[in-house]
């Protein structure tokens, strides 16, 4: 044992003195099994549920791949190469079976490119085709599989341009598709590192209030903008599945197009100067416009400009037409919504917004369908006499959903849910909905009766259902219930006319698999994906329930390892993984959607890892952060915080599972902020782990998470949050990991350098590990490993072998 222990303290001295030179390293065997796994594929499926598509994805990038040349601009990463996202996950093989036939095997897709990246996947408006781009070192080509042949075949390329938007979209007879590719007279682009400063960078405010919150990847100088620019201007090229194109509109810095539903008409949206440096890109002036087939200008139907100045509030939003759709069960309609309180969620009005119907050929005034209490969310068409609108309001978390005829405005609306939408015990479910004569969904109705699927979650469990609504009485009929034991059942889609559901079943050791589902209850499974995890299944699982010392249910999921012997007890160290969640009621608070039957997936950042390295899992750990009525809940952040792990705490203790001094606590983003504020102010932890926080709320003055105020309206709840500010409190070890290209609102790398800076100044015993080129979320699987052995290293000595 002395032995052992003289190794483990040697290379902890390595793990602690050696890392200004240290490599990337890997996690012991049996984390390393876990991570090096084949993982089932992504299904897709026709609407007549006739062929399944198989997506197959490798599950990280190489450092090599995330190292490629990035240009970060108005909040887009671009690779300037290849004229694609940098950061996307492509899939690398497809396969495909036919439902209808029982003995069809997974068949491979013919005439695959070599190495594919694929990505940007359509369905064609007919389901015979599913068009894709492939991505090569010389940039994005277009290809196109045949479903029925399951053959696929390269159209054009590699010249598109995918930086911005929908890079393609189909014609509505499925025969040829509107394509973005790079101007052939394209400037090329210039490096800021190979450019001599020409002068300084002036920024200047003429009285007016820009309270943004911290976006990054903004301008910051005219090459960026010139860059810009340059990578978001395409031609329009009308391209046929045979390969032949011809030009259909000159270069422009277009972002999204959509055809019309009987696909005589094209809405295209476009980017305009100026610029700024202020916010992201989707918030510089715009211009929406509808074009005929042949390229005629029909309408324009706004011209949006610079948004760099809203009224405050999460609500908030610019005055204007906004939201442009085309109104699935029509022809040729364009909706969109109006603000009428000029986007001001401080006024105080009777209604927020109003929705309008524009028809083709769109020389007449748009005409009222409906005005919302709240911000309109979205619609739900299905005829002339029936729609259902649903509206929503952050500060009180109400969501209203509508039932209106939108042939009459005349006729009174009727609000048939009004809810809090983080209410999920009283969640109706979503409406079905089905295709129609254009190829687009519209509500699914049956005479007088349309259909809701539900989520199911109670205070006893989950239990999913289908309902069935009455639009005439509005009285709903439960026509099915999910009561399969032992197991998660989970409703994808469900056929009215056939009276059948499509489902995924899944248990803690069962990989989740696709059934279609009779009403009846009989099953027919149609993929037999295996559990890739083999080493999870004997691992115990259970969800547990607890009240704070305020009386609010609270819920985790509790894992012990394999074999655990319930009798003899042996005091485990605990790992706990938690999230805070604010809410406006207690109620709502205290539900849970955690089942005990859902498969134990992995993902990179998991802590459940450690279960088969001798360690109880605490994973989900309930941490809501109540502010009821004029209170918020950042007000009593730091005491809610407190009690919550306080809790979780006591109830695993009471059991007698755990060694209550050999408990860490960790979280990613704001769970790493939750992090070092519970070891900050409070001795209930052996140690912490905290990846890509923030940690000086000062730093992101008009805003964070859900905070609404600004630090000048509550300097003192910024102060009391910020772990910063209370680095001299910290007396637990603390290992803080961030990337150093994070991109995410809020989290600068800085955060996270600035914060260690003040944590060894102090004298803490902290661990600072920066990943290279890595964002708010790990990609490369050189840093997922070396990230699961930092965590490994820490725990092993700081929480397991603590005191030896």
């Amino acid at each position: 044992m002395r032995y052992k222990n003289l190794i483990f303290f040697i290379s902890l001295f390595f793990y602690l003195n050696a890392q200004e030179d240290l490599s990337y390293q890997s996690p012991p065997e049996k984390i390393l099994e876990l991570i090096d796994v084949a993982l089932p594929p992504r299904v897709l499926i026709d609407e007549k549920k006739e062929y399944m598509v198989y997506l197959y994805r490798d599950n990280y990038k190489t450092i090599e791949q995330l190292s490629e040349k990035e240009l970060r601009l108005a909040g887009l990463r671009i690779n300037p190469k290849k004229n694609i996202g940098s950061r996307i996950n492509y899939y690398s093989n497809l396969k495909i079976s036919l439902i209808s036939d029982e003995d069809s095997d997974i068949i491979n897709v013919k005439g695959l490119p070599k190495n594919p990246q694929i990505s940007n996947i359509k369905w064609s408006p007919d389901q015979n085709m599913i068009a894709m781009t492939n991505t090569t070192r010389e940039g994005v080509e277009l290809w196109v599989l045949d479903v029925k042949k399951a053959k696929i075949k390269k159209i054009v390329g590699p010249r598109l341009n995918a930086n911005l938007g929908s890079v393609f979209s189909w014609y509505k007879d499925s025969r040829s598709l509107l394509v973005k590719f790079v101007p052939s007279d394209i400037e090329s682009i210039k490096l800021s590192e190979d450019l001599v400063p020409t002068g300084p960078r002036i920024s200047t405010n003429d009285g007016a209030k820009a309270q943004n919150r911290t976006y990054q990847d903004l301008l910051k100088s005219k090459n960026d903008e010139d860059n810009f620019e340059i990578l978001s201007l395409s031609e329009l090229y009308k391209v046929s599945i045979n390969g032949s194109k011809r030009r259909w509109k000159k270069k422009d810095m277009y972002r999204n197009i959509s055809f019309s539903p009987n696909g005589e008409f094209i809405l295209v949206s476009t980017i305009k100067k100026p610029f700024s440096y202020l916010v992201p890109y989707y918030r510089f002036p715009s211009e929406h416009t509808v074009f005929s087939l042949s390229g005629a200008e029909a309408k324009v139907l706004a011209e949006v400009p610079l948004i760099e100045e809203l009224p405050k509030g999460r609500m908030s939003v610019r005055s204007g037409p906004r939201n442009f759709s085309w109104r699935s069960d029509k022809p040729a309609s364009m909706c969109f919504v109006n603000a009428l309180d000029n986007g001001d969620p401080q006024k105080d009005v009777e209604f927020r917004d109003e929705l309008f119907q524009l028809d083709a050929p769109f020389k007449s005034e748009p005409i009222s369908l409906l005005k919302t209490k709240n911000r309109f969310y979205r619609s739900n068409w299905c005829n002339d006499t029936l729609a259902l609108a649903s509206d929503y309001w952050w500060n009180n978390r109400n969501l209203k959903t509508y039932l209106f005829n939108p042939s009459d405005s005349k006729v009174e609306s009727i609000v048939i849910s009004d809810r809090n939408y983080q209410d999920r015990y009283n969640d109706p479910g979503s409406f079905v909905q089905e295709r129609n004569e254009y190829g687009e969904n519209i509500l699914s109705l049956r005479g007088n009766k349309t259909y809701l699927i539900g989520d199911g979650y109670t205070a006893k469990g989950q239990f999913p259902f289908i309902d069935e609504l009455n639009v005439s009485t509005l009285k709903k009929n439960r026509i099915y219930k999910s009561n399969i034991q032992n197991k998660k059942e989970s409703i994808r889609d469900f056929s009215p006319e056939l009276k059948q559901l499509f489902v995924r079943i899944e248990s803690p050791s069962e990989y989740p698999n696709y059934y279609f589902r009779e009403l009846n209850g009989k099953l027919d499974q149609m993929t037999f994906f295996s559990n890739p995890f083999k080493s999870l299944e004997n691992v115990h699982k259970e969800v547990i329930k607890y009240n704070r010392q305020d009386g609010l249910e609270l819920s985790a999921t509790l894992y012990l390892p394999e074999g655990y012997d319930f009798n003899n007890k042996k005091k485990l160290p605990l790992l706990m993984w938690a999230y805070p969640r604010e809410y406006k009621d207690k109620s709502s608070a205290s539900q849970t959607t955690k089942n005990p039957n859902q498969f134990t997936y992995l993902y990179a950042g998991s802590p459940v890892y450690w279960v088969t390295r001798g360690y109880a899992i605490l994973d989900n750990v309930s941490f809501p952060i109540v502010g009821e009525g004029q209170d918020e809940p950042n007000d009593d952040f730091r005491n809610q915080l407190l009690r919550n792990a306080k809790a979780a705490i006591d109830k695993i203790n009471s059991f007698g599972y755990v060694d209550k001094n050999r408990i860490a606590i960790g979280g990613h983003s704001y769970g790493a902020f939750m992090v070092a504020n519970l070891l900050s102010h409070s001795n209930y932890f052996a140690a912490g782990i905290a990846r890509s926080g923030a940690y000086n709320r000062t730093l992101t003055p008009f805003g964070f998470q859900s905070e609404e105020r600004s630090y000048w309206e509550a300097p003192d709840v910024y102060y009391n949050m910020s772990p910063f500010m209370h680095a001299d409190k910290m007396k637990t070890p603390m290992l803080i990991i961030h990337g150093d290209s994070d991109n995410n609102s809020g989290t600068y790398p800085l955060q996270s350098e600035r914060y260690f800076n003040a944590l060894k100044g102090l004298g803490a015993t902290a661990r600072l590990v920066m990943l290279p080129n890595e964002s708010h979320g790990y990609r490369a699987k050189e840093s997922i490993l070396h990230m699961l052995w930092e965590q490994d290293q820490w725990l092993e000595k700081y929480v397991k072998n603590k005191g030896d």
